[in-house]
């Protein structure tokens, strides 16, 4: 069932929002793992990869985010409609930071996620361009979740709250394996503490990760 049925039908992706895709490859990694399935391992990864670098803008990206080939975002207008209206890029931005952080949350997760099975694997990607675009998203969505003022280029000067309990994974292992300072989402993840369930792929992280260096 998860080889014919699931995997099939998530592998190759999605072409809407960048949490979907997101969230299919980190089902698509986990089960690979499960059938110990290299060759669908390597592709799931790949296009982890492909779709975070489009998620998570970067300043060294450039002008314009990246994007993912398939969807043909090749001016600058449909990108800015992609990235819901938002035409100015900063570090940390997601392509649905101005749609809501409940949905930007479930991208992060899956961003953790991915990153910290495949740890396991042995295939670090905290330390490739994953990993900071990872810790840039939790400063700069937390920032705000912490109740920042919202400045008026970002999102017209408004952003719908509820990132959810997504922040322990990328935190311990950014900021209590690796060391990088993370004073945002170290604030929000203290704060939320214990972390519970968001209803749908997330649970109980500060059971298995909050403050666990090892």
């Amino acid at each position: 069932m998860l080889r014919n049925v699931y995997l099939a039908e998530i592998i190759n992706g999605s072409k809407s929002n960048g949490n979907w895709e997101l969230s299919m490859m980190e089902a698509a990694v986990g089960i690979s793992v499960f059938l110990e399935d290299k060759s669908s391992y390597d592709k799931a990864v790949a296009k982890f990869r492909t779709r975070t670098a489009a998620y998570v803008y970067l300043d060294s990206d450039g002008e314009l985010p990246k994007t993912v080939p398939s969807q043909n975002l090749d001016t600058r207008d449909k990108i800015v409609n992609y990235w819901q209206g938002q035409s100015t890029f900063v570090t940390g931005l997601t392509q649905e930071t101005c749609r809501d952080l409940t949905h930007t949350g479930y991208g992060i997760s899956a961003l953790s996620h991915v990153a910290e099975t495949s740890r396991i694997q042995g295939l670090d990607l905290y330390g490739t361009d994953v990993g900071e675009r990872l810790r840039q998203a939790l400063g700069f969505q937390a920032r705000y979740e912490l109740g920042t003022a919202v400045p008026g280029w970002l999102c017209g000067g408004a952003l719908k709250p509820g990132l959810g309990p997504v922040t322990e994974v990328g935190y311990n292992a950014l900021h209590k394996k690796l060391g990088m300072g993370m004073t945002n989402a170290q604030a929000l993840t203290e704060r939320n503490r214990p972390a519970g369930s968001n209803n749908l792929f997330v649970a109980w992280e500060t059971l298995t990760h909050g403050d666990n260096p090892s």
